[in-house]
């Protein structure tokens, strides 16, 4: 059968909202989408892990392929399956609508969401702004709190995000504490939904894995929950997780993974409907079952999971990895429902080109060639990505911030926000390190064999606020500003930690006790405010880009760059090399913000005429007399 054919999309569409299991108090309704099943029964069970059933109730079939059943009685709690036979086969499967479900997701359980809700849930939202303004910060769950270091309680759970004050035995700041005081506006989450490669039925086993392997898209994963086997419980700690956050002001993102899943062949829309929901082996996600997001029961599953994550979950913004599998269309419309029912979330992916084989004629992708017909979406930006710390595939080619030579006319177009695939500054995200690849430090290092640590850190320090400060909207990795390293063991770094343990991937809280790196933190601290201080660090045109930033070299090497507007002025340079460099001011006073290791709204010292720029530093002077701040 045909899926992708015109006649069977208009006979099989269906539009409704009610697929899934829909609770109420004195029934449960489920619907199913099933086109070409020949029957469809309900199994139900007492718990989500190996008991028998406990009955059967067959389902009748409905319009637009769908099928039907509705059960009285109060069933918050019960598990489910779906018996589905097609072509005289006949396979179990989780129902893909499933709200909540068992241990390692095998089962769906009938849920009143509003049990689920914390103190305080109905009034809470997490804050809304422009894109530009955001600073965010990436993090897995497990990472954030598994080291000895953390002092927290509840280590690799979502819990742990909920934990206030906790610190390191010298007093650091760790977790919650520590993401309030760097000043970043947003925590984007390595994947939170139900995934593959960890069985959440052995909580005491050293398991890893980031969690790029989906099983299940509309509940939350097991393992990051005190208890995997009640489905009740990951769905209320997640959600006290985003309270909390949201109560200190900070946003959450959702990295969501709807290019592939984790088994074609057991995964449960293709059970259900055999082979829907795949480009049968196409591989362009590498992972052999790139998704059909062009057919449209797949692009409203993609769709209704968005927007149900957004509006039950509360929360603010999602990151598509590989977005280039997904088709254009899919994402706007994904876009304009979500802008409908949760106005105002950052939305951003992968823009790469992948080698993906369609199953329709005519198809384009989310990808960075296609920016401008995606507005209000966001691509990392790989262009600053490898003009700072090297080329990503030659780990041993120094980059602008690891002493390498870079044209200034690539630095400038990096800095103001235009790289060559979109004219808007809205849509690059901009960032040295994430959690693929090398992290920024181990990076730094490939590239400069036997580098000391002071400067490593110095470097570091470059990367980040040519980062920070450029034209677009900032994005690092948890840990960076700790000079976070990812050790093989063997003397080398790991680059693909997906599923390396613990020692490698946890954060380090007590790297604090070394001064590097505490001055490393100071330093981004002080960058992200400065960046908040200044709105010309944060334009969202390229208008205005075009008016209020002006390129100003110092230096065949030395990139600089002059920002005004309605008197304030700033004026930016980055200086990458090891020794010294005299430079002439523009006329007048000139006040220090970002000088050496230091960066703040606080001013460090004032100039004229000529200043000798340390090396490998970046500096930030303003001669605007109206800024509220002190001489130190």
């Amino acid at each position: 059968m045909d899926y992708s054919s015109d006649s069977f999309e208009k006979a099989f569409t269906y539009t409704g909202d009610d697929l899934g299991a829909v609770w109420s108090p004195g029934c449960t309704r489920f619907r199913l989408w099933a086109p070409t099943a020949s029957a469809v029964r309900l199994r139900l069970y007492s718990d989500g892990g190996s008991s028998a059933p406990t009955g059967e109730y067959p389902l009748v079939p409905d319009i637009r392929g769908t099928w039907t059943r509705t059960l009285d009685g109060d069933l918050h709690g019960v598990y489910y399956t779906y018996l589905v036979t097609v072509d005289g086969i006949t396979r179990e499967a989780i129902d893909p609508y499933a709200r909540a479900g068992g241990v390692n997701g095998q089962r769906g359980m009938v849920i009143d969401l509003a049990r689920t809700n914390p103190d305080g849930w109905t009034l809470d939202r997490g804050p809304r702004m422009a894109i530009t303004d955001a600073v965010i910060w990436e993090a897995h769950v497990r990472d954030l709190s598994i080291h000895p270091s953390s002092g927290m309680e509840y280590k690799g759970k979502y819990l742990a995000l909920t934990e206030e004050n906790t610190s390191t035995a010298h007093g650091f700041p760790t977790g919650l504490a520590h993401i309030k005081a760097l000043g970043v506006t947003h925590v984007q989450l390595l994947p939170i939904y139900d995934y593959g490669s960890v069985d959440e039925s052995c909580p005491e086993r050293r398991q890893y894995n980031w969690g790029y392997d989906p099983i299940n898209f509309n509940f939350p994963e097991g393992s990051y929950s005190t208890d995997p086997f009640h489905g009740e419980v990951r769905i209320q700690e997640l959600k006290q997780a985003i309270r909390a956050l949201h109560k200190n002001g900070i946003g959450v993102i959702m990295d969501v993974v709807y290019n592939h899943v984790y088994h074609r062949d057991d995964f449960s829309i293709n059970k259900i409907v055999p082979g829907y929901f795949s480009r049968g082996a196409s591989n362009g996600s590498c992972c052999g079952n790139d998704t059909a997001s062009e057919r449209s029961m797949v692009r409203k599953f993609i769709v209704d999971s968005l927007c149900y994550w957004a509006k039950e979950y509360h929360l603010d913004g999602f990151r598509f990895d590989l977005a280039g599998i997904i088709d254009a269309q899919t994402i706007r419309l994904a876009r304009q429902a979500l802008e409908k029912s949760t106005p105002g979330l950052l939305l951003y992916g992968e823009g790469w080109e992948m080698n993906t084989v369609v199953t329709k004629k005519d198809v384009s992708f989310a990808s960075q060639k296609n920016a401008g017909s995606l507005p209000g979406f966001g691509f990392f930006n790989d262009t600053i990505r490898d003009l700072l710390r090297g080329p990503l595939f030659e780990s041993a080619d120094p980059g602008f911030a690891s002493g390498g030579f870079v044209p200034l006319s690539e630095l400038n177009e990096a800095f103001l926000g235009h790289p060559s695939w979109t004219e808007d500054p809205k849509q690059t995200i901009n960032y040295c390190s994430c959690h693929d690849n090398y992290a920024l430090a181990d990076r730094i290092q490939l590239a400069r064999p036997g580098i000391t640590r002071l400067e490593l850190a110095r470097r570091n320090r470059l990367a980040a606020a040519f980062c920070i400060l450029s034209q677009g909207v900032p994005f690092f990795q948890a840990g960076e500003e700790m000079l976070r390293s990812k050790p093989s063991g063997r003397g080398g770094f790991v680059d693909n930690s997906y599923r390396s343990p613990d020692r490698v991937n946890a954060l380090r809280w007590n790297a604090f006790e070394n001064p590097d790196a505490l001055r490393t933190l100071r330093y981004y601290q002080g960058l992200i405010a400065l960046r908040r201080e200044f709105s010309l660090f944060r334009l969202r045109s390229r208008e205005e880009i075009r008016q209020k930033l002006h390129p100003v070299p110092f230096g065949a090497h030395t990139p600089g760059y002059l920002l005004e507007d309605d008197g304030r002025q700033l004026l930016v340079i980055f200086h990458p090399e090891d020794d010294p460099l005299e430079v002439k001011l523009p006329t007048g006073t000139w006040n220090a913000l970002v000088w050496d290791n230091d960066a703040g709204t606080r001013i460090l010292f004032q100039a004229e005429g000529r200043i000798l720029l340390p090396p490998v530093a970046a500096a930030v002077l303003t001669a605007d007399t109206t800024i509220k701040v002190k001489l130190n």
